[in-house]
């Protein structure tokens, strides 16, 4: 991993003159812990007492006290069998060693598929789970679970990274008929399969089987086919939320429709179209802080639009919260782009991917802010990617 050396180089001389050399273990072990991640795998190199704290049980727990640290996103390309993340703390790009587990031959075609606090889940061509602390590289593997039914959502929730108590939720069917699995981390078994059931108040029960591809021509001419692009491993893309005790699934139909689980109440909703149907566009859906919210790109008066929209379960009325300035925007138009998007606390990360451009932005909901960010280059070689997963990069979480 790349790490500056300004922080440890301070930190040495520190050391030197005795302020951080007098504190007692369980002081030391809480100032240290408040550092960046990245800095704290150079911890060893500073001396002895430093290497052996940061390999001690009770440096993780003083790591897990800190309410929350700035995201990475996890990277996806086409070739499986690398691990790149962008440090939004650093605003920089970062090489970590691929987990071992993921480099055995029936693993190789592993992809992640979800993530929550410090862990990141990946799936295998043969359906089987494993869950990863992708900095550590420490792995597990779940327990074999029967597909079943067609697979439409994957949805991680970390409770407590530190003592590695995770929930994996699996959303199969075809609607109207929809049924989930949990696997436990505590219990280290999946549980037995629920039915959802409709929302007795959902008034936006489609009779028109919108499910179906619907081919149109499009402005310029083309073809147009409205099932959703999708990358491999946004395949299965859904956010989980917590919301007055009640765990609630979202994911996206294949002709770009939000359909939202509560496992609590076990039932589903189907929210309402955001566009209509013969629209080009391209559509995700992330979490912040706690709230589901969709990201569009779409076309209209030859130009693009990039915005974030709220649902509004009273009006049941989508309401656009966010919009990309037109000038950046304008630059996504006519290259058939598909977007994957991640949310993160006040952030949304945003892949833009085709055989055209590629291109990720930032947006902060706080000061307002879109910003385009470096090209990721490593060895010199420039690397292109179609989606990315966000995670708190803890030295402490367990799988």
């Amino acid at each position: 991993m790349e790490i500056g050396n300004g922080c440890i180089s301070k930190k040495r001389k520190l050391v030197e003159e005795g302020s951080l050399d007098e504190l007692n273990e369980d002081l030391l072990e809480r100032v240290l812990s408040w550092l960046p991640t990245s800095t704290l795998f150079r911890l060893g190199s500073v001396c002895k007492r430093w290497k052996s704290m940061a390999d001690s049980q009770s440096f993780k727990l003083a790591c897990s006290r800190i309410p929350s640290r700035d995201p990475w996103f996890y990277m996806v390309d086409a070739d499986l069998n690398r691990s790149i993340v962008f440090d939004s703390a650093k605003s920089s790009w970062k090489r970590l060693n691929h987990p071992s587990l993921l480099l055995r031959d029936h693993n190789r075609d592993s992809i992640p598929v979800a993530a929550s606090g410090g862990l990141v889940c990946f799936r295998n061509m043969s359906g089987g789970y494993i869950v990863c602390n992708p900095v550590t590289g420490s792995c597990r593997e779940l327990p074999p679970v029967d597909p079943g039914q067609p697979l439409l959502a994957i949805a991680m929730n970390a409770y407590s990274n530190y003592h590695g108590s995770y929930k994996l939720v699996l959303v199969s069917g075809d609607l109207p008929k929809l049924s989930f699995k949990v696997y436990n981390s505590i219990t280290n078994c999946w549980e037995e399969e629920i039915m959802l059931r409709r929302n007795a108040d959902d008034c936006t029960k489609s009779n028109d089987n919108d499910e179906d591809a619907v081919y149109f021509l499009s402005t310029a001419g083309n073809v147009v086919v409205t099932n959703m692009q999708r990358s491999p491993s946004k395949q299965y893309s859904s956010v989980f939320t917590l919301k007055d005790g009640e765990e609630i699934v979202y994911f996206l139909t294949s002709s770009g429709r939000v359909i939202a689980c509560n496992l609590t109440r076990k039932c589903f909703s189907e929210y309402p179209r955001l566009l209509p149907v013969f629209s080009e566009y391209s559509i995700d859906v992330v979490e912040c802080k706690g709230e589901m919210l969709v990201v569009v790109l779409s076309e209209f008066f030859e130009s693009a639009s990039l915005r974030v929209w709220r649902y509004d379960p009273k009006t049941k009325t989508w309401n656009q919260i966010a919009a990309m300035p037109p000038a950046m925007s304008h630059e996504f138009y006519d290259k058939k782009l598909d977007i994957n998007c991640v949310g993160a606390g006040d952030q949304v990360f945003i892949c833009l991917s085709s055989a055209e451009l590629c291109s990720y932005v930032l947006y902060d909901f706080v000061t307002n802010r879109w910003v385009e960010l470096p090209e990721c280059s490593v060895n010199g070689e420039s690397l292109e990617f179609m989606s990315a997963l966000s995670f708190e990069p803890r030295i402490e979480a367990s799988v």
